[in-house]
């Protein structure tokens, strides 16, 4: 089976009337005019392939369904949440983003939707795996900055460096890392104040433990230990899974460049 997914960038005005349908479909389509409210929804879907397409689905018709009959959903959600003078919630958008997977899922039966992801802003996003599931994921990214050297004192140092390559440096070398937690939430959920305790708890118990640290020296984790990406996600783990309030942890994924990183989740 395949799983196919297509990213539908939107703006919305929630003051218009009428949205400004726009043109370029790369920014954002409708365009929400010079400063609209952006969003970014991921569409999931797993099928066999069709035999005479190669296709799960044309993913134009992806952006067909979701300009039509999804658009307007998180459209009517904007403004009624502006005239009423709220914040749109988490809640609220994960209650959009049921009935936008009741609207894609009659559209492309028997194809399944597996998966809807709304990115809020390049560094958060909310995912939902069912239309009917009390329990949504909220992703976030957040960054450090750290030293280390990669070096296992069994190995002579032919056999380091070997291994290990250039991360055996004496010196040692740094990387600015990039760390996303996903924790799962209920719909249940009326605390608003849980975002700000989840952030604070990702500083204080893993970011200020290794942020603009050497982390061979600093770390007492990595005394013995290699402290490689694969070994960092897992000390995240291990600090984060424990202390967050109000939220259950999901995942974690360091990235040490942009073309490395490593997940961890039990």
């Amino acid at each position: 089976m395949h799983t196919l997914s297509r990213q539908i960038r939107f703006s919305l005005d929630p003051f218009s009337e009428r949205q400004t349908r726009g043109f370029n479909s790369y920014a954002g389509k409708p365009c929400g005019g010079e400063m609209g409210i952006f969003f970014s929804l991921w569409v999931s879907l797993v099928s066999e392939l069709d035999p005479d397409t190669g296709f799960v689905v044309n993913v134009t018709e992806i952006d067909q369904v979701v300009r039509r009959g999804v658009v307007p959903l998180f459209e009517k959600m904007v403004k009624e949440t502006f005239q009423a003078r709220r914040t749109p919630t988490l809640i609220s958008l994960v209650e959009v983003l049921k009935r936008s997977w009741v609207v894609i899922g009659d559209s492309f039966q028997p194809k399944v939707v597996t998966r809807l992801s709304l990115e809020l802003n390049p560094f958060r996003r909310i995912t939902i795996q069912s239309d009917e599931a009390q329990m949504f994921i909220v992703s976030e990214k957040f960054e450090f900055s750290a030293m280390h050297r990669l070096w296992n004192d069994r190995f002579d140092k032919a056999k380091n460096f070997e291994v290990f390559g250039k991360c055996a440096n004496p010196a040692g070398h740094g990387h600015n890392y990039v760390l996303e937690v996903s924790v799962e939430k209920t719909t249940e959920s009326q605390d608003n104040r849980w975002h700000s305790e989840f952030e604070k708890s990702v500083k204080e118990h893993f970011l200020d433990l290794i942020d603009h640290k050497n982390l061979n020296v600093d770390v007492a984790e990595f005394e013995s230990l290699n402290p490689t990406v694969e070994n960092l996600s897992l000390l995240a783990w291990q600090k984060l899974e424990k202390t967050l309030k109000n939220a259950k942890l999901h995942k974690v994924v360091v990235w040490e460049n942009d073309r490395t990183c490593c997940s961890y989740s039990e």
